[in-house]
């Protein structure tokens, strides 16, 4: 699995500031409605009720929200970085500017593990981190994402 077979250059967005997670998840699901055709409140329903189980902010400004959705045959993904970091409840109590969101076919099991698996490691690189943060395209972005990703072994 390679992040060019989550991502797609659409999903992938840099927007000024966001007032709240709730936002976010909002902005989330109208960016996979408008690239993958998912239902934007269904997907950001999905988000929010995954989040009710327990926060997604990882730490060091990266949240991962992820859930499972019907409709879809695999997982995809929507990338946004944001200029004015917001509150996110992360583990470590940072504000959020890198958001990497999954979404998984209801069934998946594997799938959705890799995929979030293959996400976290790249998004915890500390290169991979700092081009992200450096760049406001989001063409650019996506290269950093994708590229990045191919030249590291999984």
């Amino acid at each position: 699995m390679q992040l060019s077979s989550i991502l797609r250059p659409a999903a992938v967005k840099v927007v000024a500031n966001v007032s709240s997670k709730k936002r976010l998840f909002q902005d989330l699901g109208d960016i996979v409605a408008g690239t993958y055709g998912l239902d934007a409140s269904a997907a950001f329903a999905a988000l929010q009720e995954r989040e009710n189980l327990g926060p997604t902010g990882v730490g060091h400004g990266i949240a991962l929200p992820h859930a499972r959705m019907p409709g879809l045959d695999h997982v995809v993904g929507a990338f946004l970085r944001i200029e004015k970091p917001v509150d996110f409840d992360s583990v470590d109590w940072q504000p959020v500017d890198l958001v990497f969101a999954l979404f998984a076919p209801d069934g998946s099991g594997v799938e959705h593990l890799k995929a979030l698996a293959l996400v976290s490691r790249t998004m915890r690189d500390p290169g991979v981190m700092a081009k992200l943060r450096a760049n406001t395209d989001p063409e650019t972005l996506h290269t950093i994402l994708t590229d990045d990703q191919a030249t590291r072994a999984a």
